[in-house]
């Protein structure tokens, strides 16, 4: 099986839970200094600096950091690299402290895909809250498939790449990509047919106990379709429940409304009348984990997005004590 995880120290956080704090890989870090730093991910072993800080970095033109490479002021630890230097994952890259930089920096910050697992076929990147998945009005050119699609052609990759399951724009977490149309039409009937395991992570108002299946008819494209929900209550402290959520169906905004039909809205989701404190400035909903056997290699695939900061954070603020540590 291979299992992809982030590798970051865990802390205490709301009910008692362990959290793990997720820190994004392959763009800017943090600064050092007067330096920037970026770091190689997995993906990322192996390939030249300059292809590193093309795909790290597209918002600057090529000549710009062949400037900063033939000037030395891109380095490896102390020493200056070269554009055709090779990297290897996990090492650091000192970028210099440049106003232009920094623009482009933020630039690119819009224009970056986090993948968390990719292969030939396929890829899985996690999608911030406030991104669309798809294209659509106010959100026409700048979305989860046309920063994915941005990155592969700069890759020099130029196939079809389309999204196999869709998350409503304030939900965060796992998407599963195609590569290709055979892959995505492989994919798509995976997803159909339930053979991908999609699984949540969610803060519903109120105190539920134990493990439920939540089965009834809701809207979806203009007809009443049956929607399947099954959820683990993780901690509770009276005013909220932390669930793990897994889906059988897939309808539009499943979970949000089925918990709102029980009493039990989503916290920060003002559509279904959730509770929305100052602190919470997004609807707590995470795809968490997206686990399915690879049609492709025959491998079983699980792959986790750490709940975000903005969420753990929030939690934190909470100070309750739940039913024991779990790992999210």
């Amino acid at each position: 099986m291979i299992a992809t995880d982030a590798k970051t120290p865990h802390c205490r956080g709301f009910l008692g839970q362990s959290l793990t704090m997720k820190v994004p890989i392959g763009v800017l870090m943090k600064t050092s200094g007067a330096r920037h730093e970026l770091i190689v991910a997995p993906a990322d072993n192996g390939l030249t600096v300059e292809s590193f800080l093309q795909q790290a970095i597209p918002a600057a033109p090529v000549a710009y950091l062949r400037k900063l490479l033939s000037g030395g002021k891109i380095c490896r630890l102390d020493d200056a690299v070269q554009g055709g230097d090779l990297l290897t994952a996990g090492e650091v890259i000192l970028l210099p402290d440049s106003r232009r930089l920094v623009d482009l920096l933020a630039q690119s910050e819009q224009m970056s895909v986090d993948i968390l697992y990719e292969s030939e076929q396929l890829l899985m990147v996690d999608k911030p809250s406030g991104l669309a998945t798809h294209a659509g009005q106010g959100h026409a050119e700048d979305n989860l498939t046309a920063r994915v699609t941005g990155l592969l052609r700069r890759r020099g990759e130029h196939f079809m790449v389309a999204p196999i399951q869709r998350l409503d724009r304030e939900t965060s977490g796992v998407v599963l990509f195609g590569k290709g149309k055979k892959s995505c039409s492989v994919l798509g009937t995976m997803m159909m047919t339930a053979a991908v395991t999609k699984t949540y992570l969610a803060l519903v108002q109120g105190t539920l106990s134990g493990n439920e299946t939540l089965t009834d008819e809701i809207p979806a494209k203009g007809k009443m379709k049956t929607a399947v929900t099954s959820y683990q209550v993780l901690a509770t402290n009276g005013r909220a429940s932390l669930l793990q959520i897994a889906l059988a169906t897939g309808r539009q905004h499943q979970i949000r409304r089925q918990f709102q039909q029980i009493g039990h809205p989503l916290y920060g989701d003002r559509r279904y009348r959730g509770p929305c404190p100052a602190a919470l400035h997004r609807l707590f909903l995470h795809s968490y984990r997206i686990a399915f056997v690879n049609p492709f290699t025959n491998e079983t695939l699980s792959v986790t997005s750490p709940l975000p900061e903005e969420l753990r954070a929030f939690l934190d603020k909470s100070g309750a004590t739940g039913h024991g540590p779990v790992v999210l």
